[in-house]
């Protein structure tokens, strides 16, 4: 049976609006019963004041359990998440009215996006990255090589907290890529939070693009080594797996 420990209770954590509040009890509570969950280390999830979260990133379905998961370790998340999301039916309108923030890669309203996420981190709030910007391609669902958003943001709030979580499990029969989508028997999916990222040695030096290309390598190998632990598996050795869509430069920032 699935492991789930949740620390939303009344009177403690970050209190839900009324679209997270509808989203939660229509969306999510009847989405996760779909899958068997298991969460490790969700006390590691600050209950209060700002944070940045960043994921690794292995099915399409996993935001929804990433957020599922947040929302029981009592926070709110608040994802940084690709402008063309935003686009789609339904789901862009409601990502808006929970307060997502849609993020427009390689413009000057990156920019933007990330001034609206200091400001709601300044106001306490939760801000859930996935730093590769897509499902990874990795051959063996390894973290690859991340974009500099979240690099970038931390570079902006360097006394945020930032939590590494790591997901596995549910790309195993739910993968988009290669046309498998098998409910039965039940998903398993672990969900697992490492303590903070050390990103002290990056306080102190100018944000150029060498400096936030190291920076999201230390990220991307932290949950590299993060999710071999979860995996019971050796890390890889080298370099992340690197990949580039169609027409983007390998050193797209966002």
């Amino acid at each position: 049976m699935a492991r789930i420990q949740r620390l939303r209770k009344r009177g403690y954590g970050e209190k839900l609006g009324p679209g997270w509040r509808f989203v939660r009890t229509v969306l999510y509570r009847p989405f996760v019963t779909l899958f068997r969950l298991e969460y490790r280390h969700i006390e590691r999830i600050p209950q209060q004041g700002p944070v940045i979260v960043v994921l690794n990133h292995v099915s399409h379905v996993d935001p929804f359990l990433a957020a599922a998961f947040l929302l029981d370790a009592a926070r709110t998340p608040l994802f940084l998440a690709k402008e063309s999301i935003f686009e789609v039916p339904v789901i862009g309108p409601a990502m808006r009215w929970m307060g997502h923030i849609p993020v427009r890669r390689g413009t000057t309203d990156a920019r933007q996006s990330l001034a609206a996420a200091v400001a709601a981190l300044e106001r306490g709030g939760a801000i859930v990255l996935h730093p590769e910007g897509t499902v990874t391609r990795d051959p063996d669902g390894w973290p690859m090589n991340g974009k500099t958003g979240a690099a970038r943001l931390v570079a902006l709030v360097p006394d945020v907290p930032v939590v590494p979580v790591t997901q596995w499990g549910v790309q195993e029969q739910f993968d988009l890529y290669r046309k498998k989508i098998k409910l039965i028997p039940r998903p398993r999916h672990v969900i697992s939070v490492g303590e903070p990222i050390d990103l002290s040695a990056f306080r102190d030096r100018d944000p150029r693009p060498q400096m936030l290309r190291e920076m999201t390598d230390v990220i991307m190998r932290r949950l590299r080594a993060d999710l071999a632990e979860l995996r019971g598996v050796p890390a890889p050795e080298g370099d992340l797996y690197r990949w580039t869509r169609r027409g983007e430069s390998p050193g797209d920032a966002a």
